[in-house]
């Protein structure tokens, strides 16, 4: 079926072909290894919020798991609406740089854009400044299926607003209860819990040894 993108959808991949070499193999690249990015982000988010009060570590660690909330959405929409992808549909399009996914791993949405959508809102919560990173990272990284002609230009589209609309929902309902959690395990006889939640800000943490020594 002839979709209303198609037709962009093939301005693109001839594009992409026409590109230099290096530009095609760095979005063959690119479009794995800018989620890396984002993982290492969240890892980064959550060392540092160790020593953070109670609501931003909360965040922090909601972030990811907010990501993979999302991506579970979208794979199961991808089964719901079950579109064939461009690489195989599309009539008359360059071959896609990056190999088409088997038949059955749908199209709509994309779980890429998706991810990269709610990794960019999460991270920005954790840290504002991050967004003229995130941002940007998340765009490319949605563009960047596109480019090397594995999805239609709705599918990232779709991917990056269902990303951004189901995280910052899961955040939203999460944090106060992941707050309370914080504040039970950095309370905690356990080492292990303490370890991982952090002391917290200077000032908790000299008060909670004070209130030790007492």
């Amino acid at each position: 079926m002839d979709h209303v993108d198609s037709g962009l959808y093939r301005d693109i991949t001839d594009h992409a072909h026409d590109a230099p070499a290096w530009l095609r193999h760095t979005a063959e690249i690119g479009t794995e290894a800018g989620l890396l990015v984002f993982v290492a982000l969240f890892a980064v988010g959550w060392w540092k919020a160790r020593r953070s009060d109670t609501r931003a570590f909360a965040i922090a660690v909601l972030a990811p798991l907010a990501t993979a909330v999302a991506y579970v959405c979208s794979e199961v929409l991808k089964s719901v609406v079950a579109e064939e992808r461009p690489c195989r549909a599309v009539t008359g399009a360059a071959p896609s740089l990056a190999q088409c996914p088997p038949y059955g791993d749908w199209s709509f949405p994309s779980n890429h854009a998706t991810i990269a959508g709610a990794s960019a809102a999460t991270l920005v919560l954790v840290r504002r400044a991050l967004v003229r990173l995130t941002a940007p990272l998340a765009l490319l990284a949605a563009f960047s299926r596109v480019f090397v002609g594995v999805h239609y230009p709705h599918d990232v589209v779709a991917g990056l607003l269902l990303g951004v609309t189901v995280s910052l929902a899961v955040v939203a309902l999460a944090t106060r209860p992941a707050v309370r959690l914080t504040g039970a395990a950095r309370g905690s006889a356990s080492p292990v819990a303490r370890w991982i939640t952090g002391p917290g800000p200077r000032s908790d943490a000299s008060s909670y040894a004070t209130h030790r020594r007492r």
